[in-house]
């Protein structure tokens, strides 16, 4: 199958399933990383859609992604919450990996808000921080935007000047500000995974200028750029990146991390959505 049928599949799919149970489609999704999927249980959920019940949807393998669309209101607002996302590394190709965003931008959703467990690199970061997303390094992935052009979602050369949309920032800033929470800025990248990054390519990473490191967002970014939505990505400093500390890697500690702080990215996506 076509990936420009793939995507149609899905949206018709996820369009019945909404039209069947009398649900509007939210004009707000949220993709939770890695640690945060207890977000979701702050949505009084209307609907819970498992990946694995759709025709030609990839599942998510990786720990702590449950792999389901839940449905309903975060405070007051309507939200689709992806509640587990899936990764380059897992296998797929790239093409499957931003199918779900594609998928829900036919299906009407204006605004995306990309989470994602990073690495952190810049100076006095600390594990569980927050960090808006306002620039990215799409150069070590392949683009998901490689191969025949779907006309149908947007121009073959698709301008990238400003991915991440400046009011849906300054709405997360404010948010952060009312909530009294500490919100960092800085650019990200996005490498293959799934292993960790050695030390010395962390220090190569830092002479670019990059900030946060993980195996995920940018492409989903681009792929939601190029269909002209409007993006607004959010990091959780999971650990220190490689050689930054004394510590191992490990994936168990990123999910940790994530649960730790869930309350405070629940708190902080509420009182931004409201006024998205």
């Amino acid at each position: 199958m076509s990936v420009m049928n793939k995507i149609r599949s899905v949206e018709s799919e996820l369009r019945w399933i909404f039209d069947d149970n009398d649900i509007a489609v939210p004009k707000t999704a949220v993709v939770l990383g890695s640690g945060l999927g207890d977000v979701a249980d702050a949505v009084q959920s209307s609907l819970i859609i498992p990946y694995a019940e759709l025709a030609d949807f990839p599942v998510s393998t990786a720990p702590g992604h449950k792999g389901r669309f839940v449905v309903g209101n975060l405070g007051d607002s309507p939200v689709i919450i992806m509640q587990g996302r899936v990764h380059y590394y897992e296998g797929y190709p790239m093409t499957d990996v931003v199918l779900p965003l594609r998928a829900l931008a036919r299906l009407g959703v204006e605004n995306f808000v990309l989470t994602n467990a990073a690495g952190g690199m810049q100076d006095g970061m600390q594990v569980g921080d927050f960090t808006l997303i306002r620039d990215h390094v799409s150069s070590f992935v392949p683009s998901p935007l490689i191969g025949p052009n779907l006309d149908e979602l947007g121009l073959r050369f698709s301008d990238m000047t400003q991915v991440y949309d400046l009011d849906l920032q300054a709405i997360v800033k404010k948010a952060a500000e009312t909530t009294g929470q500490k919100l960092l800025t800085g650019i990200y990248c996005q490498l293959t995974g799934p292993h960790f990054e050695t030390p010395f390519e962390i220090q190569m990473l830092k002479k670019l200028g990059i900030d946060l490191v993980g195996m995920s967002t940018v492409v989903e970014a681009i792929a939601l750029r190029h269909m002209d939505k409007r993006v607004v990505g959010i990091s959780m400093v999971s650990n220190l990146a490689a050689g930054l500390s004394d510590e191992l890697l490990c994936g168990s500690d990123v999910i940790d991390a994530g649960e730790k702080v869930g309350p405070k990215m629940t708190a902080l996506l509420t009182e931004a959505i409201r006024n998205f």
